[in-house]
C-alpha cells in the first residue's frame, strides 16, 4: 500500500492541493513489490463514485502524472508524490 499527496490543475487555476491518494494494487509480487507500483506502471479507472482517469508512475513509483474526472466535476490534471 502506497499513500500519495494529490494535486489537481484546473484550467486557469494552477495546481491545488487535493485529498491524499492510498494506493492498493494486489497481485503477483513482481507487479507490487514494497507497495508502490514500478516506473512506467499505469492505473486507469473508472467508478460512478470514483469517477474515471489514468495516471503513470514514475522514479520507482515515487509520484504520478495523469489526468482524472471526479463526479459532478469537469477533466483537470492529476499528480501525486509519495508521502513521507
Amino acid at each position: 500500500m502506497a499513500r500519495y499527496n494529490t494535486e489537481i490543475h484546473t484550467g486557469g487555476g494552477g495546481w491545488q492541493q487535493d485529498t491524499p491518494l492510498t494506493l492498493s494494487i494486489v497481485n503477483r509480487g513482481q507487479v507490487v513489490g514494497d507497495g508502490r507500483p514500478a516506473t512506467g506502471t499505469t492505473v486507469t479507472w473508472s467508478s460512478d463514485n470514483a469517477g474515471n482517469g489514468s495516471v503513470t508512475f514514475f522514479d520507482d513509483g515515487t509520484r504520478f502524472e495523469g489526468t482524472a474526472r471526479f463526479p459532478g466535476e469537469g477533466p483537470v490534471g492529476y499528480r501525486g508524490q509519495i508521502a513521507g
